[in-house]
């Protein structure tokens, strides 16, 4: 079986990674400089960066346990906080979970599903 990493895994780690780069930019912009104007959003898009981070490095290293702890943690989160910010009071700013990830696409949505599949598809014996 292949590694989560390598074969068709690269292009998963590859948008793991941009996600990674794109949350944590936009994290650290919004604590740097907003942080006062809507601290919960702020905090929820610095923990959407971290889940990134953690997740690509361990697709990329195959730490399977690891990687689907981040990958269920990110699909429980852009669900409930989907769920929250589309069915719920308005928060004062978007995160990158916010609506189920419109603001990206819904990448934020589909990718946590793939990677769920990809994890089972390199599962071994």
């Amino acid at each position: 079986m292949p590694e989560t990493g390598r074969g068709p895994g690269r292009l998963l780690v590859a948008v793991y990674a941009t996600f990674a780069v794109a949350a944590s930019s936009r994290a650290g912009y919004q604590l740097a400089t907003r942080f006062d104007e809507a601290p919960v959003p702020y905090l929820l898009s610095a923990v959407a960066a971290a889940v990134y981070v953690v997740a690509t490095v361990a697709l990329l290293r195959d730490a399977r346990r690891l990687a689907l702890a981040c990958v269920v943690f990110e699909l429980v989160g852009v669900l409930v906080v989907g769920a929250v910010t589309t069915f719920g009071e308005p928060p004062p700013d978007e995160t990158v979970w916010s609506g189920f990830g419109a603001g990206y696409g819904y990448v934020p949505l589909v990718l946590p599903v793939v990677g769920l599949l990809w994890l089972r598809r390199t599962a071994r014996g």
